[in-house]
């Protein structure tokens, strides 16, 4: 049996390294009579996909490098949540690579259970998508009900500020850069405001006698 060993520790666990689960791995590695022909090392959070030593490990197992993907836990696998983890299992699976987690025995698709194993992942990533559909079915019922797709309000915030201010200073001269950094806007909203008060002129104009 040709085995790949997936190890993982996140940058925020400070002082750890992988070298602790590499050697149990490694160990019972021997006592299977497994042998170990390929190592994946990420030193990243598992809330993401991305890790260049998990996809590199995804890639091989559709090439059948490996026949069983042995790691220390299933978080150490991934973090990203019940459905996507279900779904990573099932991906090796289909490639017809077999998995086994060293802590958590029941997560063995080598043994006598593997197919039972396999249908009840299968199960319960099901339920997991249909809870999705319907998280997500419940969302668009609230958002219509409101009027909006996402159930915000329609349009921009309002953007408070003293636009006689604003007026003021452009009449003194201020460049609309100026102005927006000033009042803490846009250049845009700026001169919105300085176009709702005539161009702001009026303000500093005495009446003619």
């Amino acid at each position: 049996m040709k085995a790949a060993l997936y190890t993982r520790v996140s940058t925020k666990e400070k002082g750890q390294d992988t070298e602790n689960q590499r050697l149990q791995l490694c160990r019972f590695c021997e006592t299977q009579g497994w042998e170990i022909v390929r190592e994946y090392e990420d030193q990243e959070s598992g809330g993401t996909s991305t890790r260049a030593q998990f996809q590199a490990m995804l890639r091989d197992a559709s090439q059948r490098c490996f026949d069983v993907l042995l790691f220390w836990s299933l978080d150490r696998l991934t973090r990203e949540g019940a459905l996507p983890t279900l779904q990573y299992l099932n991906t090796l699976s289909n490639y017809g690579v077999g998995y086994r987690s060293f802590t958590e025995p029941y997560l063995d698709t080598c043994g006598i259970f593997k197919d039972a194993i396999i249908s009840i992942l299968s199960t319960i990533a099901r339920q997991e998508r249909l809870r999705m559909s319907e998280r997500v079915n419940a969302g668009l019922q609230r958002a219509r009900v409101k009027g909006t797709r996402s159930g915000k309000p329609v349009g921009r915030p309002k953007v408070i500020f003293d636009r006689g201010r604003a007026a003021e200073l452009r009449a003194q001269g201020w460049s609309w850069g100026r102005i927006a950094r000033e009042m803490r806007v846009t250049v845009a909203s700026a001169r919105r405001a300085y176009q709702t008060l005539g161009k702001g002129q009026q303000l500093c104009q005495k009446p003619q006698e």
